[in-house]
This record gives C-alpha cells, sequence and structure tokens, in this order.
C-alpha cells in the first residue's frame, strides 16, 4: 500500500507512536527514535519547520511485508519476482506530489535532520533519487543529501554505480529528481541493484501499482503519490561530503562529492516528511534486503534454495544465511559460490539444511557446531574484490576495496541420515488446557 495508506493503516491499528510536544530535528529526534527501537513513530510538533515527520516504516520484516499486503514468508519470493519480471510503470496526468509547487526553494523550511554531533551537516537520509542514464534510461537509487545552502545539497555519489556513470555519460551533469516519503515498494526497489536498462521503478509496480508523473521543470518522472519532489541538477561543482554515520554504525569519511542545486520543490498539500535512522535497523534493512532476491536467484541456479537472510549482525550487508535443499554433496560448496555471485559485497555466508531456523542465530549457530568441520567444509577466497563499509578491507585509496571472503558449509554430510545429525523435537500440546 502507498505511503498515506500505511501510515493510516498504522495510526488506526494504534502501533503509531504520536509525539506532540516540540521536538528538534537536531539529535533530539533522532534519540526518540531510536529510544522507541524505531517503532512507527509520528512528530506533530518539529521545530523550525510546519511539516511533521515520520519514522519507522521499514525497520522490521514484518512491518515491510505489510505494507506490501504480504505475509513475512512470501517476501522473498515476491521481491525474487519482482526483480526477475518488472513492469513498467503508467504515466500519468496529475499527481499529489504536485498539489504544491515552490518555484522559490528554500530547503531550510525542510525538518532536514543531523543524527550525531559527527554529522558533516544536516542530512536527508530517505530520499530516493531518480536519474536518466543517456543510453540505459530512468535509473533510482538512494543518495544521502547532506545539506550546504537554501538551494543545495551536496551528495554522497559512489564511483561507478548508476548515477555516476550516468552523469559521467552526460558529460559530468545531469538533471536530478529527490523523492521523499515513498511506499515501501519504491524504496525497496530503490536499493536494488538491477542489471543496465532494467527501470527500478518497475521493479516497484511489480511490487504493487506505481504510478508516475512527469516533473515540472525537468525531464523526469516521479511516483505521482509520493509526499516530496525536489527538481534540480547535479553540477560539476564539487564540495565536502561528510563524516557520516554508514550502515555499518561507523562513521564514514569526508571526500570531495558532487553538488546539487534544487530548481523547484513540489509536494502534497499537507505533506509528511519521512525519515530513517543511519546505522540502524531501516538503513540495514534498505540495504541487505534487496540483496536476498539477488542471491536466492544466484544459488537457485546451482542447487534448491528455500530461504535467505542478510543478517543485522553483519551490518545487513557483509554476512548471510542460505538455506537450501541439499541433494547432492557438492551443494553446499555450489551455493557459497553462488551466494558471492550474487551479492558481490558478501564477506562471509553460512549454508544450511531446511530445518534450520536462518533467522535465529542460536539455530544457525547449533548447525555449524554439530554439521561443519573446518577442514572439509569450509571454503576461503583470499583478495577478492569487496566492500567500502568494511574497515578491516584493504581500502587503499584509489582503488576498489579488497577483503578475503569465507563460506561455511553447515549442511548434513551427504550420505548421513541417522538420528545423530537431527535435533529431536518435543511433542506439541495444547498449553491451554494446562493452565
Amino acid at each position: 500500500m502507498g505511503f498515506r495508506s500505511f501510515l493510516k493503516t498504522l495510526d488506526e491499528s494504534g502501533e503509531l507512536t504520536h509525539i506532540s510536544r516540540e521536538v528538534s530535528p537536531e539529535y533530539e529526534m533522532a534519540g526518540i527514535i531510536e529510544a522507541l527501537g524505531e517503532k512507527p513513530v509520528y512528530f506533530e510538533n518539529v521545530k523550525d519547520s510546519s511539516f511533521p515527520v515520520v519514522a519507522g516504516f521499514v525497520s522490521s520484516k514484518e512491518i515491510i511485508a505489510r505494507a506490501l499486503n504480504l505475509k513475512k514468508a512470501h517476501l522473498l519470493h515476491n521481491l525474487s519476482s519482482a526483480l526477475e519480471l518488472p513492469l513498467p510503470p503508467q504515466i500519468v496526468e496529475k499527481g499529489e506530489c504536485q498539489e504544491v509547487v515552490e518555484k522559490e526553494v528554500d530547503l531550510t523550511k525542510l525538518p532536514i535532520m543531523r543524527y550525531t554531533n559527527k554529522d558533516g551537516g544536516k542530512y536527508i537520509a530517505s530520499a530516493v533519487s531518480i536519474v536518466r542514464d543517456p543510453e540505459w534510461g530512468r535509473n533510482m537509487s538512494f543518495h544521502r543529501l547532506m545539506l550546504i545552502g537554501k538551494n543545495r545539497f551536496v551528495a554522497r555519489i559512489v564511483e561507478d554505480r548508476g548515477t555516476d556513470t550516468a552523469l559521467k555519460k552526460a558529460g559530468g551533469e545531469l538533471d536530478i529528481a529527490v523523492c521523499i516519503g515513498n511506499s515501501t515498494a519504491v524504496l525497496l526497489a530503490a536499493a536494488t541493484s538491477l542489471p543496465k536498462g532494467v527501470d527500478e521503478l518497475g521493479m516497484a509496480n511489480a511490487l504493487e501499482p506505481t504510478e508516475l508523473v512527469k516533473c515540472k521543470t525537468i525531464n523526469l518522472e516521479v511516483p505521482r503519490n509520493c509526499e516530496f519532489v525536489l527538481e534540480g541538477r547535479i553540477t560539476r561543482e564539487t564540495a565536502a561530503e561528510g563524516p557520516f554515520l554508514d550502515t555499518t554504525g561507523t562513521i564514514d569519511k569526508i571526500r570531495q562529492q558532487p553538488v546539487i542545486e534544487i530548481k523547484c520543490i513540489t509536494h502534497r498539500e499537507k505533506p509528511v516528511y519521512q525519515t530513517i535512522l543511519p546505522g540502524r535497523h531501516e538503513h540495514q534493512f534498505l540495504m541487505g534486503m534487496p540483496k536476498e532476491p539477488t542471491i536466492f536467484n544466484k544459488v537457485n541456479e546451482v542447487c534448491k534454495c528455500t530461504d535467505v537472510y542478510v543478517t543485522p549482525g553483519g551490518c545487513s550487508w557483509l554476512h548471510a544465511v542460505v538455506q537450501i535443499k541439499k541433494q547432492d554433496s557438492e551443494d553446499g560448496k555450489k551455493a557459497i559460490a553462488a551466494a558471492f555471485e550474487g551479492h558481490k559485497s558478501l564477506k562471509h555466508c553460512i549454508i544450511v539444511d531446511d530445518d534450520i531456523d536462518i533467522y535465529d542465530p542460536n539455530d544457525v549457530e547449533w548447525a555449524v557446531a554439530t554439521r561443519f568441520q573446518a577442514d572439509k567444509n569450509i571454503v576461503i577466497v583470499p583478495n577478492q574484490p569487496g566492500s567500502s563499509l568494511d574497515p578491516s578491507g584493504d581500502l587503499t585509496e584509489g582503488k576498489k576495496a579488497r577483503t578475503c571472503k569465507m563460506g561455511l558449509d553447515a549442511t548434513i554430510p551427504a550420505g548421513k541420515t541417522d538420528k545423530s545429525f537431527m535435533k529431536e523435537r518435543y511433542r506439541k500440546v495444547d498449553l491451554d488446557r494446562f493452565l
């Protein structure tokens, strides 16, 4: 369901905490969100801004599934299907996101947050950015945006990814639309790395109907029912960006990054600003969850994969547990190789049988303890391309990060069917009969 529909659903069910007292977007709001465990919250009275703020809409798999009208067990398969079979979205004449058009831009009126005292400035961490690649077409992704003026941001644009390659093809300048207050479908699609030429908004549309509307001042399309759209252009100018909290919970460094000039702001008549906490659950789920279907699809090319979990303990980026239905002695090691192919930044993975609950770290550790032998079931691949988010890797300036990757095959050895590898279960009882 859309952002507004889900907001209403949470409010009517009593799951949305309302904060009526004035809250500062500098440090205070972030502290309240974390103290609430990132549960859905609505800030009614934000200091120095007339716009309310919400957070916590993608803070767990359960809440993400509900926003998509799915059961948690069906989430991976629906993401996988949408990734494999995106649907071109329809462009309509009018959109709620353009009920108000502001040509006099003043970004300081937005409740842009400062999260920690180490932040380089006030940041938008929840927005999705849309550009058009001259060769491959529309591309949607996340870029953190640091406020540096009434109409200017400096954006962290990761090298050799979608926006960066489009910017280089365009000669160093490029139109950009920044959308705030999006459906969960749009957020997940924006966080997913799709093949060149495949439209992330098509993936969003496959997850749930996502109509688009053309921007007012630039040649781009945006989700019609988002809350805010900032229409602008990535310039040749650069400025210092950072430091800022990354998904690992550690502080990222300062870099020279492109400056974005905003020309026009459109929004709903009474818009709601959406935020997320960097380095915490929402940030991590948006990073890690979209990699689960890419791992799932790759592993299914070599054996029967039944589930994938990119774990929070691995910063929802570096570690994964992969559940398979083992049919051949080499399935575990094949799954390890395929998992690394499905998520290039993956550092460690554990392969388990389909009787293991991959969401229970104790059950996964039990599988390692009882079904794994390091001299037979480990795969170590040194000096591989890694993630710049891993501070333990080789992060030599100007070079792609390098790391050593490791996979553990914690599946039952082939041909071993005796009870010693199976966890004994107690008989289920109807507890109400005895209480």
